[in-house]
């Protein structure tokens, strides 16, 4: 079996997790499993790393890396030509990937990818391919394989790529929409991370709809923090926090805010801190608008903490005593950290326009605390309900917190797809 991912160990982005599990649970029902994917240096230069992980790769896997080229973010790198028409030059290479494949950035590694798949094809016969978005370039690679020699290929597009989850848009861009209805069209499997994506899936293709199915995230067992069953010492402050990437589209203008106006209003909070983990951003350069924000809260009380490796979060969580889910907008938004929040059965802060499937997922979860809306007044009530229960809940319910998340363990999603995979070729089918 091959198995195509932009980010895989060590790359530090969000999606990795998902693709380390899925490599390792397909070596463990019994593939034989080759991983294609970027060279370690990709991730050093534009994305940072958590070398942490590699280590986690199951060792029956074959890793096989080849380059990546991004724009290059180290001016001292750059050529005369880039360095004096920066521009120009960066249009004139957008212009030349685009007409690779429509994927900015990512487009030019389908020849390269194309060829290392064949490479690995011909010297030892691929059976299937499962390939994991973003980048869609992963897909399209596994769906040449499957025109040029029949192989089959589940598509695990997490997300979505016509779709715009946050705007809820759908691209016009023809090249793209003639794509996706091919993959869904070829696809053996297609593999979304909640309900909401797979069924816009199933209404726009509907051809595919009995080989769509929701594959959701789920936390993993060997990186979950140690639940919190007692509550803090009463003469210490509350601490608050956020795990995750801090991206454009987190409001986290509207966090601060609600923050502010809760201390102001709660005796308990007047005192208490909130931390915030993760990356200012997707890549290596952080976003400096972002960290002048953070260091102008930390008068009220706020502190950007910046990155955690993943086998190190547990550390974050055992410090915590309310945890703050700040999603950007739209009802297709799950995020992955939610399903390890609800494993510490902690107070769980929504902090997100209302409507966002998260909430679909923390409807059963007893210490559950949402802001009406990003009104700093709706944030502050939230906030001021979960310093409450941070201080008064009782073990039981902590407990039922616990029990509840168990079901989203990762294995328990991946489980039902591997199976029947295995089952499919166990039948030689």
């Amino acid at each position: 079996m091959l198995y195509i991912a932009w980010g895989y160990p060590p790359s530090r982005g969000s999606g990795v997790y998902r693709a380390l599990a899925t490599a390792n649970m397909l070596a463990e029902g019994g593939f034989d499993v080759t991983v294609l994917t970027c060279e370690r240096d990709t991730f050093h230069r534009y994305t940072g790393v958590d070398p942490t992980l590699e280590s986690r790769i199951d060792p029956r896997i074959e890793v096989v890396r080849i380059p990546f080229d991004l724009p290059e973010t180290d001016i001292r790198r750059w050529s005369r030509d880039q360095a004096r028409h920066s521009r120009d030059w960066r249009d004139r290479r957008n212009e030349r990937i685009l007409r690779e494949f429509p994927e900015a950035n990512y487009g030019s590694w389908r020849r390269p990818l194309i060829g290392a798949a064949e490479d690995i094809h011909r010297r030892r016969p691929i059976d299937l391919t499962v390939a994991t978005a973003n980048p869609n370039v992963a897909i399209e690679a596994a769906h040449v394989l499957f025109e040029r020699f029949g192989i089959p290929f589940v598509l695990d597009q997490r997300d979505a790529w016509s779709l715009n989850v946050f705007t809820e848009e759908r691209t016009e861009d023809p090249r793209v929409l003639e794509r996706e209805a091919a993959y869904l069209r070829d696809a053996l499997e297609c593999w979304f991370v909640n309900d909401a994506i797979s069924q816009w899936h199933a209404t726009h293709y509907p051809a595919a709809a009995d080989r769509i199915h929701t594959v959701a995230n789920g936390y993993d067992l060997e990186f979950a923090p140690a639940p919190h069953l007692q509550p803090p010492p009463p003469e210490r402050p509350l601490r608050f926090g956020y795990v995750g990437t801090i991206s454009s589209a987190v409001p986290l203008a509207e966090l601060l805010a609600g923050w502010q106006l809760a201390r102001e209003q709660h005796e308990e909070l007047r005192q208490a801190q909130a931390q915030l983990w993760g990356y200012l951003g997707f890549f290596l350069v952080h976003d400096g608008g972002t960290a002048r924000t953070l260091e102008l809260a930390e008068a009220s009380g706020v502190r950007y903490c910046g990155p955690k490796p993943k086998t190190k979060l547990a550390e974050v969580y055992a410090e915590l005593d309310v945890l703050l889910l700040v999603l950007g907008r739209g009802r297709f938004v799950t995020s992955g950290k939610v399903y390890e929040y609800m494993a510490t059965g902690l107070p769980i802060v929504s902090v997100h326009a209302p409507g966002a499937d998260a909430e679909k997922v923390l409807a059963g979860y007893p210490l559950w605390f949402q802001a009406d809306d990003l009104e700093p007044a709706a944030i502050a009530v939230a906030l001021g309900a979960a310093a409450g229960a941070a201080r008064t809940a009782s073990e039981q319910q902590r407990l039922a917190c616990v029990e509840y998340a168990a079901r989203w363990e990762r294995s328990r999603q991946l489980m039902p797809r591997v199976s029947a995979l295995l089952a499919r070729f166990e039948r030689g089918s």
